[in-house]
């Protein structure tokens, strides 16, 4: 049986986007982690990512559920 709590990459954009479709996802109750490998690199000391590549991972069970919020976030 497949772990549908493991989280999986959703959306990938400048850390703008993925705040505000952080934002709408969490009011519709998607718990959602922002994997941002610029900033992480940078506090570490070594560097890395891309400024444009910060990472919105949310639950595989709510992948169904966040598909629409995400076309609407994208469409306004």
């Amino acid at each position: 049986m497949e772990n549908t709590n493991e989280y999986v990459t959703f959306y990938t954009a400048s850390e703008i986007l993925v705040t505000g479709l952080k934002s709408y996802l969490a009011a519709d109750g998607i718990s959602v982690i922002i994997q941002n490998n610029f900033n992480s690199g940078n506090i570490a000391g070594f560097g890395g990512g891309s400024l444009n590549a910060v990472v919105l991972k949310i639950k595989e069970k709510d992948i169904a559920k966040a598909k629409p919020i995400l076309e609407t976030f994208l469409s306004n």
